[in-house]
């Protein structure tokens, strides 16, 4: 029996640069790696080609297993799904099945499958124009130019259709810095104000901005936020350091909902204690780490 490991992989779903990546094993040994790279694709389209070049490395009336984290091809081809889109690859991966003896086996992503984070990563690499004997990017062929997701192709402000995604967990983590004068910062660890309890109000102000992040950019999908989290270091000695965490299991990640707890959270620590230090400063907010979803873990260097 061949087993197959396959993945797909698209950087800016839909309409993205994307990879595919294979891992084929015999006997209990990986017999070849492989890979591809689409300029212009979606993230089912990968998945869907890493399951056909896959059977392309097999002889009809072959056994074979095919392994593979994506819902949409495994429930389609087990369940029945609809076929909505891709039926060039529907029926080219028709053709394939048909003539072999294939089972098909949903493995669940980002657990530490050895096989499938190996083709995971293959996909990932082809995706930025790396590919691993595969045919569809020469050495040293530039890749195109990776893509804005929320702009058209006519050059117009979109909102991303995220209806094909797999919900999957996702976290992500984002810092920022609120740079004031020391006695500022004593006042506020002593809770002395007149305003009150500063950094309470802070961290309401956070997660509650979190929750309306949709409403706040034009673009943001509503999202089920599963927790918020907002936390304080006041141990410098002119600055406190935020950090907000958000989670979910969806389609789509909550980048912008931790990075707009963190900026509102900022923004109420100015003014809780602007009437005693106008100088203050809001700085480096950024995004520190995700995980989840099709792109995997992130972490700033």
């Amino acid at each position: 029996m061949t087993t197959l490991y396959t993945d797909g992989s698209c950087l800016e779903n839909p309409n993205g640069p994307g990879g595919w990546g294979l891992v084929v094993v015999e006997d209990g040994a990986i017999v070849s790696e492989m890979s591809g790279h689409d300029p212009s694709t979606t993230n089912n389209r990968m998945e869907m080609t890493a399951a056909i070049r896959g059977l392309e490395q097999t002889q009809p009336s072959d056994v074979v297993e095919i392994n593979s984290d994506s819902q949409y091809v495994i429930n389609t081809m087990t369940k029945g799904w609809k076929r909505k889109a891709n039926q060039d690859l529907w029926a080219e991966l028709d053709r394939l099945v048909d003539a072999r003896k294939v089972t098909w086996k949903w493995v669940r992503a980002h657990v530490g499958h050895e096989l499938n984070e190996k083709a995971d990563k293959l996909a990932n690499d082809a995706a930025h124009g790396v590919v691993v004997d595969g045919n569809s990017s020469e050495p040293g062929q530039e890749v195109a130019p990776r893509q804005l997701t929320h702009i058209s192709t006519t050059g117009e402000a979109s909102m991303v259709d995220v209806g094909e995604k797999a919900e999957t967990e996702r976290v992500a983590v984002a810092r920022g810095t609120v740079v004031m004068e020391p006695e500022t910062l004593r006042l506020i660890r002593d809770n002395a104000l007149d305003k009150g309890d500063v950094l309470s109000t802070a961290r309401l102000a956070g997660i509650m901005a979190a929750k309306k992040t949709d409403q706040l950019i034009p673009l943001c999908h509503q999202i089920p936020l599963s927790q918020v989290t907002v936390d304080f270091d006041t141990s410098g000695d002119d600055r406190i350091e935020i950090e907000a965490s958000a989670k979910t299991t969806y389609k789509t990640g909550v980048e912008m909902e931790a990075l707009t707890a963190v900026t509102i959270a900022a923004l109420t620590i100015y003014d809780m204690a602007k009437a005693i230090d106008r100088g203050m400063r809001i700085e480096a907010v950024r995004m520190v780490r995700k995980s989840g979803g099709k792109s995997g873990d992130w972490e700033f260097d």
